[in-house]
């Protein structure tokens, strides 16, 4: 994927079927499309928006790179949305490497991107890895969402990180 989306946000629409242009999108290109409407609401802090790319069951769920960030439910999803909004300004999601799988009315997206964000007053670039899950219903929403960041003690071409401590000991 080439694409980066900027906080250079227009009013969230979710995609269906067709595109602006009423072109038939395939099931892959409106899977693709729910990360741009991801991106735009997240760096526009429109938390409405960002719930939409959601299933409206209650039984969406987000884990996130925190220690902490073990969400079950609209609620306590959209809580953490609020904590990342109120610490930090997105203001670019840099798409890189992506994979869709596609089985029936459910997939997968496993991809990396870096966000790019404001935090403390200091812009950084977070490289994040994410598996999403998705369900088809009138249009492809999220059901589930898996952030994960990179061992930095983890030598390339190993299994493991270099230094492995054991639980409990």
């Amino acid at each position: 994927m080439e694409h980066a989306w900027m906080a250079d946000y227009t009013p969230f629409t979710t995609h269906n079927n067709d595109d602006k242009n009423g072109v038939k999108m395939s099931d892959e290109e409106q899977i693709i499309a729910t990360l741009e409407d991801y991106a735009k609401a997240y760096c526009a802090k429109d938390i409405d928006a960002l719930m939409a790319v959601f299933d409206a069951d209650d039984r969406i769920s987000v884990i996130g790179t925190g220690q902490d960030e073990l969400c079950v439910g609209r609620q306590a999803v959209k809580q953490l949305f609020l904590r990342n909004f109120n610490d930090a300004t997105a203001t670019q999601f840099q798409w890189d490497w992506s994979t869709v799988a596609i089985s029936g009315n459910h997939a997968l997206i496993g991809l990396t991107l870096i966000i790019k964000l404001t935090a403390e007053g200091e812009l950084t670039s977070l490289p994040i890895r994410w598996t999403v899950a998705l369900k088809k219903t009138d249009r492809w929403v999220w059901i589930h969402r898996h952030a994960s960041t990179a061992s930095n003690s983890q030598t390339k071409g190993k299994a493991y990180p270099s230094s492995i401590k054991m639980i409990g000991s």
